[in-house]
């Protein structure tokens, strides 16, 4: 593993790590062989540097959260005969530093420099901040 290419994503439709966490426990939501997946119409450019170790990094309410490892990136057709892109993911959410991010449509690089950090495994199963006062802290460097 080199530098890794991770990317960045508004979770639309949960609000919390959980709430993706329940969503992706879902037939919907999964591959055949029960990885959760994300499905989205634009397929990475950087597929080789997203897959040496890249994550994709989900915003809730305004912060990131959580990320998840990418495992591959699989072409499929909708019912309606359009590719898209299934990003298959690691089923570990592991809980980042709280960090700002303001509102963006699809998917979006993300360089590592800017990756917020894991948080330490003694702190993965905390209960999260509020999203206020979680991105309060965030603003003046103490999350």
């Amino acid at each position: 593993m080199t530098n890794p290419t991770h990317l960045i994503k508004l979770s639309v439709g949960t609000e919390s790590v959980e709430g993706l966490a329940a969503w992706q426990a879902s037939p919907q939501a999964q591959t055949d062989d029960g990885q959760p997946r994300h499905v989205t119409r634009m397929f990475p450019k950087r597929e080789a540097d997203v897959l040496d170790g890249g994550s994709i990094y989900w915003v809730f309410q305004g912060l990131i959260q959580c990320r998840q490892r990418v495992l591959r990136l699989d072409r499929v057709t909708g019912s309606d005969g359009i590719t898209r892109c299934a990003m298959v993911l690691d089923q570990d959410l592991i809980r980042v530093s709280p960090a700002q991010r303001r509102p963006f449509q699809g998917w979006r690089y993300l360089a590592p420099a800017d990756a917020p950090p894991d948080l330490a495994a003694g702190r993965q199963n905390e209960d999260s901040l509020p999203p206020e006062l979680a991105g309060a802290l965030a603003e003046i460097g103490v999350l």
